[in-house]
């Protein structure tokens, strides 16, 4: 009867801690991806701004791991939470990165900006390698939270000596102290949010460099156009002083200058040319389609100039940028290491349980075994002082982004204003009036009061001043986008990898 008991002793030992030690392995997750605070000089960052709560679920297990664009960040509020793991509203969606198409994409008769910008945030492949990381993040932050595992095993002594072996079940469980699984999570919570918002960033620069090269090749189409058109002037210009040469009123060299300019201009055509297919390249590869063969955009080049708050603008920029956002959760993650860090020379509890049974004096045993390493030499000081320096290192960053985003809106502004006034000098009075100039010129070279050189003259004047304002066209157009698309740009550039792996777990079980 006693044996019986010892046993069933055993077996609940066994059961109680071995479900304690890997009950939480089928949790599922989800946490609130929350953005750090701003604030004052002593070290942390200042301007403190109020964002909107919103959240964003990550649901890890029991989910088809999937890679891609429609990654979105959450823009809560300052970073005073416990790090504790809570349900949020918006989910990881994205095609997996083994499923994207290889396969070229049909040309399409007219491309217009909106499909194009569609497409590219589904092939992009810098947008999918920064969800790729996120999720890579939320792969860590799952692993770094895990209790240890349980030993289970069995123990005799005294085999050789028949009759006074003794035979013993044991159970040894690990016992984390001092909150440092919870607070590993903490540090891998900011480290998604930083993700996140990195995958934010990259849509906003394909979104702007889209945008921006849309804008060259529709600039390189219209001058395509404009040179096709003024040829048909040249062409009619030839004819019409080969007729004067043979009417006895003109002369060879006036036939040879309407050549000569005839075959400028089918130069410039042919540049013309040549740069639309350039741009076309940039913009499909940039859009992750570099097989599509050139098509017609569809669009136009905006002749009306729009007054901008430049004031207001960098407020926006500052308050919504997801660069700047990311900086700060870089911030937020640095200040949760810190506490992490302070809290490894807190001991880890070793417990060991055994029960068995004494041949020699025929009863049960249970045996029991506590220990913990003493903290005297190993306080983990020099990693708390590095994660101080991080700290210190990631406030800075922050700051550095905020003038990084006030230096490119400046120059934004700059551009934006001088490509205006171009705009609007052109369109408002230098477009018109070369316009009547050549068709005076027209006038009184057939009427035998101009000589032919003024005609060229004016004639030039006119395509010139045409190429002129497509080109001060596509600068205002290039300007507003990057001022709507938050300064960002680099649709094509490598993003950031996560910093952190599982090493704060394997930190976490050494004790040493």
């Amino acid at each position: 009867m006693p044996e019986i008991k010892l046993n069933w002793t055993i077996l609940c030992l066994v059961t109680v801690m071995c479900g304690s030690g890997c009950a939480a392995s089928r949790t599922k997750l989800s946490l609130p991806l929350a953005q750090s605070e701003a604030r004052g000089s002593s070290g942390d960052v200042p301007n403190e701004r109020a964002d909107s709560h919103q959240q964003a679920v990550v649901e890890e297990e029991h989910t088809p791991m999937r890679y891609g664009p429609s990654v979105r960040p959450s823009s809560a509020g300052p970073d005073d939470s416990d790090g504790d793991i809570q349900p949020v509203s918006h989910e990881l969606e994205a095609a997996p990165v083994s499923n994207v198409s290889s396969e070229p994409v049909v040309a399409s008769q007219n491309w217009s900006l909106a499909a194009i910008e569609s497409l590219a945030l589904q092939q992009n492949p810098a947008v999918l390698q920064a969800s790729a990381s996120a999720h890579k993040a939320m792969g860590y932050r799952g692993q770094v939270g895990l209790k240890p595992n349980p030993v289970v095993g069995y123990q005799a002594s005294q085999l050789a000596d028949r009759g006074t072996d003794q035979h013993v079940a044991f159970i040894e469980q690990d016992i984390v102290l001092g909150d440092k699984l919870r607070k590993n999570q903490r540090v891998l919570n900011q480290e998604i949010q930083s993700q996140l918002w990195e995958v934010e960033t990259q849509r906003f620069r394909v979104l702007t460099d889209i945008r921006q090269r849309f804008y060259e090749a529709l600039a390189a189409q219209r001058r395509m156009e404009l040179a096709a058109e003024f040829e048909e002037v040249a062409i009619k210009g030839v004819t019409f002083a080969e007729a004067r040469v043979s009417a006895k009123e003109g002369t060879r060299p006036e036939v040879l200058q309407a050549e000569i300019q005839l075959k400028q201009i089918q130069l410039q055509r042919r540049q013309a040319s040549a740069a639309f297919t350039g741009a076309w390249k940039q913009l499909m590869a940039t859009a992750g389609m570099p097989d599509v063969q050139p098509g017609t955009l569809d669009g136009v080049l905006s002749d009306s100039v729009e007054a901008k708050d430049w004031a207001a603008i960098k407020a926006q920029i500052l308050a919504a940028s997801p660069e700047l956002q990311g900086a700060r959760a870089r911030l937020a993650r640095a200040r949760a290491n810190v506490d992490r860090q302070q809290a490894q020379a807190i001991p880890n509890l070793s417990l060991l349980v055994g029960a068995g049974r004494d041949n020699g004096t025929g009863s049960g045993m249970i045996n029991t075994q506590v220990g913990l390493p003493l903290p005297i030499h190993n306080k983990n000081q020099g990693n708390i002082a590095a994660a101080h320096a991080e700290f210190c290192r990631a406030s800075q960053d922050v700051r550095r982004t905020e003038l990084s985003i006030e230096a490119r809106i400046a120059e934004v502004g700059r551009d934006y204003e001088s490509a205006a006034a171009a705009v609007d000098q052109y369109h408002q009075e230098i477009l018109p009036r070369a316009q009547e100039t050549l068709e005076l010129a027209e006038q009184g070279y057939k009427a035998g009061e101009f000589d032919f050189l003024q005609v060229l003259i004016a004639r030039r004047t006119f395509f010139d001043a045409n190429l002129e304002y497509v080109n001060a066209q596509v600068c205002l157009a290039k300007a507003s986008v990057l001022a709507d698309g938050q300064v960002l740009v680099g649709g094509l550039d490598t993003t950031r990898d996560t910093e952190f792996d599982s090493g704060l777990r394997d930190q976490t079980m050494s004790g040493q």
